[in-house]
């Protein structure tokens, strides 16, 4: 197989892939709740907003990679999605970001204000927890390793993970002075979900604790290589790919890898990251590594 007849092969699973994880997510709210409809209209807007699902994908990819079930994984590839989601909807509120559109769409609180967007976020946010437990109650997942799971959905996505890249990125708005503050935004704020991801369908899957250390390198150097090619996409993305104007980072003030190393030396950046990361799944010896070497080399190419 070339290289076009690879890419094809590629896009056709994780559209597949994506289909599963769309189909699958409303139905984690389950029919008998009763709840306000405006709540309920509010996290569909964005939970089903499209984008590129990585993160769900990876939590499948990992599981498949062991030769692992990959349906009983889905419950948590679910809560990965509405972790990211929720911190999207609070990220574009007036008292963070402050933006207008997102994916092309009017952000949540354009759409049912700002009070209803934060409730959103917060009913994402609470909701991923119940879903997790899904694998065990519909899956028969052992139960300790959805502790884990649990244990580690806080972890990545909490103060020490997600939302304190998120924190330190508000405060870098007042002044990012160094490569190193950066790097450790982006570790927080885009990494820590991906690692997560890996490492929770890894466990699902079966995995080892040297193939969950060699995922979690893996997911490192992949969400840092993942952020860098969005500075990077920034600058010279297309707009109607991107679904946001090109120079969005510049005009709002966020300091990025292009502004510190420049644009050569950030893509050679990308593909080191990125030739790591694989690196780093070869000496995992997992049963079906391929899907994961396959995303490291498309993610790295990306065009939004």
């Amino acid at each position: 197989m070339n290289n076009a007849e690879a890419n094809l092969a590629l896009e056709h699973y994780l559209k597949s892939r994506v289909s599963e994880i769309e189909e699958a997510l409303p139905k984690t709210l389950p029919a008998d709740w009763v709840f306000p409809n405006n709540l309920k209209e509010s996290m569909m807007y964005s939970l089903m907003a499209g984008g590129k699902r990585l993160r769900p994908v990876f939590v499948l990819v990992a599981c498949e990679s062991l030769g692992g079930n990959v349906q009983s994984a889905m419950p948590v590839a679910c809560a990965v999605e509405m972790i990211h989601t929720y911190s999207l909807v609070h990220d574009d509120l007036p008292a963070m970001d402050n933006d207008d559109y997102r994916r092309g769409k009017l952000t949540n609180h354009k759409v049912h204000g700002e009070a209803m967007a934060i409730l959103a976020g917060d009913g994402l946010l609470t909701h991923a927890f119940y879903s997790v437990t899904q694998a065990t109650r519909q899956y028969g997942v052992p139960a300790d390793i959805m502790l884990t799971v649990a244990e580690e959905l806080s972890y990545y996505s909490g103060v020490i993970g997600m939302v304190g890249g998120q924190a330190a990125d508000m405060l870098g708005e007042q002044g990012v002075t160094s490569i190193q503050q950066l790097e450790y935004i982006h570790l927080h704020k885009t990494s820590d979900l991906i690692v997560f991801s890996l490492r929770a369908g890894a466990r699902i899957g079966g995995a080892n604790e040297q193939q969950i250390a060699a995922l979690t390198e893996f997911g490192r150097k992949l969400g840092l290589a993942f952020q860098i090619q969005d500075d990077i996409l920034d600058i010279i993305g297309d707009e109607a790919l991107l679904g946001k104007q090109k120079g969005s980072d510049e005009k709002s003030g966020k300091v990025t890898y292009p502004y510190f190393i420049g644009l050569d030396a950030s893509k050679a950046e990308v593909a080191r990251l990125t030739q790591e990361a694989k690196s780093a799944v070869l000496e995992a010896n997992l049963p079906y590594p391929d899907r994961l070497l396959e995303l490291a080399d498309y993610l790295m190419n990306r065009v939004y």
